[in-house]
């Protein structure tokens, strides 16, 4: 019983709904609720007409820093966000290992040199016995040879030594310029390896200069001719709230590509004055400017309309101009447009009225001309037409009765 009593009251709430809305609708329709408008009058005002594209901002600098060399991070002092000078620290690589094989090379070449000066010594008095006659020369031979090998090994004791202070050095890793940590993916303590292994090396920090942020935006094709090198563009940033900056077009690709099924052309816009608020990965509107146009005579683009002369093969623009109670075709001379008005170079002053659609007079001329190059086109003239009579029945032949 409860359920339903329940159910009785829900198709009661229904159908008073359902009734309130329908007087509610009614109403609506009999109270005047305004209408299209269907003329405009002709006014000056200034027109711009620009074009939009997409991009993300970036910075224009941005490095991922790897190790040269194999090592384990034994100092790590900075974090995400840390802004960093040029040449501070990075981070630090554990040199234990290096620093004593450094150790043993600088033994090795203190070994090296204590024996070229013994083969030196040894050279120099067998050159002196060689000159009195009292050794052989093949004893004297054998004295430059230990000589040359002594010199040679100390060289390549050396050498190594080079190599092992430059590596020495692979270990500190320091900031390339004024930057901020992006990213730090690794922590103290973990095993990296150089660039020159496996996948170029592990990525320990990703730093990038945000002073300098650009915009990688894809421009439609059809609106890259509109754009330049060293072209001034505005830039509206979504994540902040009326921030808007200048860009400069730094440079435009050659090939087309194609993004999000939309083919266009990858654009580098340097962003000017770059505000602090702004971030990379913020998305960014650019408005391009194509043509712009103060203080001239426009009217809505409705108002404007289109043609082909069939005489000239020509598009010609024309509008309605209200004249008493009807309206005149005029010709019009069109300038700049942007998506909501026309500059009118010619044909019309400011204060007349012209109207958004085509007069009713002019609706109807259309269709007769068009009902009558439809009936050309079809061959012959329908039977009954004006001006035109059915002929006349030969004798001896009946009409067909009607219906078939």
């Amino acid at each position: 019983m409860k359920h339903l009593i329940t159910v009785v009251v829900i198709v009661g709430l229904g159908a008073g709904a359902y009734y309130l809305w329908g007087n509610a609708a009614k109403s609506g329709s009999n109270s005047g609720m305004p209408t299209r408008a269907t003329t405009a009058q002709v006014i000056q005002t200034n027109i711009s007409f620009a074009v939009n594209a997409a991009g993300e901002i970036g910075p224009a600098e941005q490095v991922s820093v790897r190790p040269e060399i194999n090592g384990k991070i034994e100092l790590l002092p900075v974090d995400i966000g840390d802004p960093v000078k040029k040449g501070e620290l990075l981070f630090k690589l554990d040199d234990k290992e290096l620093q004593q094989q450094r150790a043993s090379n600088l033994t090795d070449i203190e070994r090296a040199r204590l024996s070229l000066e013994k083969a030196e010594r040894d050279f120099k008095r067998s050159e002196q016995l060689l000159a009195e006659r009292l050794i052989s020369q093949e004893l004297f031979d054998d004295t430059k040879t230990a000589y040359q090998l002594a010199k040679n090994a100390l060289d390549r004791a050396q050498k190594e030594l080079a190599i092992l202070e430059e590596r020495l050095t692979k270990t500190e890793v320091r900031a390339p310029f004024d930057c901020t940590v992006l990213t730090r993916p690794v922590s103290m303590g973990q095993a990296v390896s150089g660039s020159g292994g496996f996948n170029s090396g592990t990525e320990v920090l990703t730093i990038a200069d945000l002073n300098d942020m650009v915009i990688n935006a894809h421009v439609n094709q059809a609106d890259v001719p509109r754009l330049k090198v060293n072209q001034t563009v505005e830039v509206a940033v979504e994540a902040v709230a009326g921030l808007s900056v200048t860009g400069v077009v730094e440079r435009i690709a050659p090939q087309a590509t194609i993004r999000n099924n939309i083919k266009g052309f990858a654009a580098r816009i340097v962003l000017k004055n770059v505000d602090a608020r702004v971030r990379p990965g913020m998305t960014a509107n650019i408005k391009i400017p194509v043509a712009s146009a103060d203080n001239v005579t426009a009217v809505p683009l409705a108002a404007v309309f289109t043609e082909r002369n069939p005489e000239t093969g020509q598009y010609e623009r024309f509008v309605y101009v209200k004249r008493g109670n009807t309206f005149e075709q005029r010709m019009v001379k069109v300038g700049v447009s942007d998506f909501f008005f026309a500059e009118i170079q010619e044909g019309l002053s400011a204060g007349e009225v012209v109207s958004l659609e085509m007069p009713k007079e002019e609706r109807e001329k259309k269709a007769r001309e068009l009902a009558g190059e439809t009936t050309q086109t079809a061959g012959g003239t329908k039977a009954g037409a004006p001006g035109k009579s059915a002929p006349a029945a030969k004798a001896g032949e009946s009409r067909p009765k009607g219906g078939s």
